[in-house]
């Protein structure tokens, strides 16, 4: 993985119950800011699980992928975009389970971002403009998509590939011209002024997957299925407890609470099936980065779904 992967990760044991049986040992969970951990933490969902679970703390869905695919996590959540990337790039990684955002999807939870002083209000106002995102992410689809929809060639922009820290730091001083984002690095810009040029919701339908490590995904098929059965349960949870699981994902990321609490209500998802729909609905991401040049696509898409639930 990326040097600055594993050692910028954070480890937090959780559950240990010592019980044995088919769940019993160690399970090792990926996490994005603002995403499953916190989810899970709130809802009290791993209370009483009967192994343990060992959290690890990524930026965005690229270094989470990474390590995944160097079998140094087990499991983690990421967007569809990242996902395909990572996979066609070879990674040994499966998706073993799928959630979508509950409609109607929320605008800013996915959008490309300008500053306060930029008068840009769509894609064809970007044309020649740098536009940042992490490589293969969500950011870096929506923003192939949009220039496809507008007729636009995908060179028609100058991509720059920053971590989100970076982009941020890069659309405060003018570095970039635009920033595609998700949240919660939609919510706090936008907080702080930022627009939206180009927002994500005709573009993406917010489907996620837990993604795991293809040997884990044998090895550990017990451990997953029932980390996956607990964080249905906490997706539940979250529909009716916004403030406690804003709370909580305030003090896991160090967010505002206002900040976190939007984020909240912006990532309300709900478990899907991978079934023939949803790989089928999966053909028209990797087509738009194959078409763009940045995959080659050479392995099959239904072999990278091995579902658990």
């Amino acid at each position: 993985m990326a040097a600055g992967g594993l050692a910028a990760a954070g480890f937090l044991a959780l559950a240990a119950c010592g019980r044995g049986g088919a769940t019993s040992g160690t399970l090792r969970v990926g996490n994005q800011r603002g995403s499953t951990k916190a989810l899970m933490l709130a809802a009290g969902v791993l209370d009483g699980a009967p192994y343990r679970v060992e959290w690890s703390e990524f930026p965005a869905a690229q270094n989470l992928l990474e390590a995944l695919g160097s079998g140094a996590v087990d499991v983690g959540l990421v967007g569809d975009a990242p996902f395909q990337f990572a996979y066609q790039a070879g990674s040994p990684i499966v998706a073993v389970g799928a959630m979508a955002v509950v409609p109607p999807t929320p605008e800013g939870a996915l959008a490309i971002l300008v500053s306060p002083r930029s008068a840009a209000r769509s894609i064809g106002d970007l044309v020649g403009k740098r536009i940042a995102s992490t490589r293969g992410s969500i950011g870096h689809y929506l923003v192939l998509r949009a220039l496809q929809q507008a007729g636009l060639k995908a060179d028609a922009v100058h991509m720059v590939f920053l971590s989100p820290s970076d982009s941020q730091a890069a659309l405060q001083t003018g570095a970039i011209d635009a920033w595609a984002t998700w949240a919660p690095y939609t919510v706090a810009a936008l907080a702080q002024g930022a627009h939206i040029a180009v927002d994500g919701r005709p573009f993406s339908n917010g489907t996620g997957f837990d993604v795991a490590y293809a040997g884990a995904a044998k090895a550990k098929r017990d451990l997953l299925a029932d980390f996956l059965d607990r964080e249905t349960k906490a997706l539940a949870w979250a529909a009716s407890h916004v403030e406690e699981y804003a709370a909580l994902l305030s003090r896991e990321t160090g967010l505002p609470l206002a900040i976190a609490r939007a984020t909240a209500q912006r990532n309300g998802r709900v478990r899907t099936p991978i079934d023939a729909g949803l790989i089928a609905a999966q053909q028209s991401v990797l087509d738009t980065f194959r078409q763009a040049g940045e995959v080659k696509a050479p392995r099959p898409l239904a072999q990278a779904f091995a579902p658990i639930v």
